[in-house]
């Protein structure tokens, strides 16, 4: 499943790209990522993780990229050698997102409070244990 959902992830990626299979006014013009793909059990439907540079306006994207399914499945077959070309659904990405909330709680003055103190040791739990 990784290794089908990373050629699908490609062969949207160049699509997307190029920008010449869909003349939508939404999507002209823009550069939008494709970080990750992920493909259900039975492979026939491809989860595609998107997000326009900048992550602003997405919904307009994601709606514009549902209309275009067909298309896009289309070239993505052209591209990419499979039994079936799976159908695509596309979800915002938020992963980006989602690092940038872990990095937030890390650098809150509680953990680095913690993280500044010197890790725990299996020797330290031996030393405690003989005293």
């Amino acid at each position: 499943m990784l290794r089908v959902g990373e050629l699908v992830r490609h062969a949207l990626a160049d699509v997307l790209a190029r920008g010449d299979a869909v003349m939508d006014p939404v999507l002209t013009g823009r550069i939008i990522t494709v970080p990750e793909v992920r493909m259900s059990p039975d492979l026939k439907i491809a989860t595609c993780y998107v997000m326009p540079l900048g992550g602003a306006d997405i919904q307009p994207v994601l709606k514009a990229l549902a209309a275009h399914q067909k298309v896009l499945r289309t070239e993505v077959g052209r591209r990419v050698e499979l039994k079936s070309v799976p159908s695509l659904r596309f979800m915002k990405d938020t992963s980006f997102e989602e690092g940038a909330r872990i990095d937030a709680l890390l650098r809150q003055p509680e953990v680095l409070r913690d993280l500044e103190h010197e890790p725990f040791t299996l020797d330290d739990k031996t030393k405690t244990e003989d005293q």
